[in-house]
Formats: C-alpha cells, sequence, structure tokens
C-alpha cells in the first residue's frame, strides 16, 4: 500500500467542518474539497466514530 498522505495535506481538504464530524462528514468535505484519491482512501479507512477536532483525524490516519 502507498505512504499514508501528510496530516497537512489532509487537512487543506477538512478546512470549514465543524467538529464533532462524523467519518461520513469527513469524507464528504474531502470529496466536495478536491481530495485526491490517496487522501480520500485514507480517510475511508479511518474509525467509523465521531471526531471532536482535526488533531484526532490526523492521530487516526498515522496509527
Amino acid at each position: 500500500m502507498a505512504d499514508s498522505p501528510n496530516p497537512i495535506q489532509v487537512q487543506k481538504y477538512l478546512g470549514g467542518i465543524d467538529y464533532p464530524a462524523s467519518k461520513d462528514d469527513i469524507v464528504s468535505a474531502a470529496e466536495a474539497a478536491g481530495a485526491d484519491e490517496d487522501v480520500l482512501g485514507a480517510l475511508r479507512n479511518i474509525d467509523d466514530k465521531q471526531y471532536d477536532a482535526p488533531t484526532a483525524v490526523s492521530e487516526q490516519l498515522g496509527s
């Protein structure tokens, strides 16, 4: 599998999200922002739960 996208790269597609946000909200926001398939693939693989801040998303991507 390819390297995970850089968390900073991912966060640029998640600007404007109101937290807490669900996995579906996060993936939808990234799609709407024009995220590439590497970013979308990584976000589709995060745990299906509520995220209370952008750092929580980044932590999931790093694990």
